[in-house]
């Protein structure tokens, strides 16, 4: 390599007709934007490997009921706060395949708790594709098929069971369905008032964006979760699960909107100044047309990242909600009410298995968290 008097490297190295030049690069310059991103994304591995993830989380979720062993306030009486169960496959040196041993509860008056004598003599294989207690595929499809169902005179109990001899495991699964889904409804009202206050407020200017930064300068100086709490204590007591779960989504949505609006307004503020948005005005286009065909998709990289980093914060708000007893309530079913009911430190003491449900809470919320760094890189293809 030499350097001209222009200040252009040239290379001196002999030219190999062998070479061709042709085929240099060519699948990067023809590729689509769609492919060097997922190209780019797939390199990222925490990122895949949660979106592979969190792919098979929302799939599982219409069929939560056939995976679960028990329905979800399903209870055993004779059987409150019983220890997780091993699934077994051999016996005494011989392979019968999956069961589990019966159980007796037994009341240690000593020391005040619940334990269990497992009878190791009489191995009780499970029952799969059993007819069990009747669910609900997807809300609306009546079925009572289980996966797998405890064998006669047993208990199924993979997680353990509650205060009130209920599966935790079962109601990991149906809690699922709450509280990974309120995040999606409130990131939807989230990003329309978001993306609709910030258009107008960037794209117009003047008095309306004056109105509109002053709104959200109130909103953003009220304590968050004070808030949260008093509009959710605002809901009627005798509404039902499935009301107060939508009104907790849009509580959520609508309390998260002005930072993403913000965002809007800044970048809509550079654009419009850009030649193709001129070009547009100047050839009649309405402003409605310009911001969703031409401003709005040159900020789409931004917003995908932002929902998937925001939805984590809809789920912990829900959770946050419910464990203080102001979000969704019993009979519903969500991490957040599981954990209501796991409040006292004493009994998570004697019984550790009840805050199982903070679990899933926690590899969810890595999950959306590692995935929106992924797409936050990946998103910008021909950025190193």
């Amino acid at each position: 390599m030499s350097m001209q008097p222009d200040g252009r490297y040239i290379d001196n190295a002999p030219y190999d007709p062998a070479i061709d030049l042709s085929a240099i690069d060519r699948e990067d310059m023809d590729a689509s934007n769609a492919r060097l991103v997922w190209r780019k994304f797939r390199r990222h591995r925490l990122g895949l490997i949660s979106g592979v993830f969190l792919a098979l989380c929302y799939i599982v979720l219409p069929f939560a009921g056939f995976i679960a062993p028990y329905t979800p306030n399903e209870r055993s009486a004779d059987f409150l706060y019983h220890p997780p169960q091993d699934i077994r496959f051999w016996h005494e040196g011989e392979f019968i395949g999956p069961y589990v041993y019966p159980t007796t509860a037994v009341a240690d008056l000593e020391n005040f708790r619940w334990s269990y004598d497992v009878d190791e003599t009489r191995p009780m294989p499970l029952q799969f594709f059993c007819q069990g207690s009747t669910y609900s595929i997807a809300g609306f499809i009546p079925s009572n098929t289980h996966l797998v169902c405890a064998p006669v005179g047993a208990t199924l109990f993979l997680w353990g069971s509650d205060r009130l001899g209920r599966d935790v495991f079962s109601r990991i699964l149906y809690g699922a369905q709450l509280s990974l889904t309120v995040g999606l409804i409130g990131i939807t009202v989230s990003f329309a008032l978001g993306i609709f206050f910030g258009a107008i407020a960037g794209y117009f200017g003047g008095a309306l964006d004056w109105t509109i930064q002053r709104a959200i300068e109130v909103l953003r100086s009220l304590p968050e979760l004070p808030l949260w709490l008093a509009l959710s204590a605002a809901v009627p007591s005798n509404w039902g699960p499935v009301a107060v779960f939508f009104i907790i989504s849009i509580i959520l949505g609508v309390l998260d909107w002005p930072g993403l609006a913000r965002a809007v307004r800044a970048k809509f503020l550079a654009l419009r100044e850009e030649e193709f948005v001129r070009a547009a005005e100047m050839m009649g286009a309405r402003p409605g047309r310009i911001i969703m065909r031409h401003m709005l998709p040159n900020f789409s990289s931004h917003l995908i990242a932002s929902a998937t980093l925001s939805i984590p914060a809809m789920i912990l708000g829900e959770t946050a909600l419910s464990f203080l007893g102001l979000g969704l309530r019993a009979p519903a079913v969500s991490w957040g009410v599981m954990l209501n009911d796991a409040q006292n430190l004493a009994s998570i003491e004697i019984y550790p298995w009840t805050a199982i449900p903070m679990l899933p809470i926690i590899v969810v919320v890595l999950a959306f968290n590692f995935l929106g760094d992924g797409l936050r890189d990946s998103l910008d293809p021909y950025k190193d």
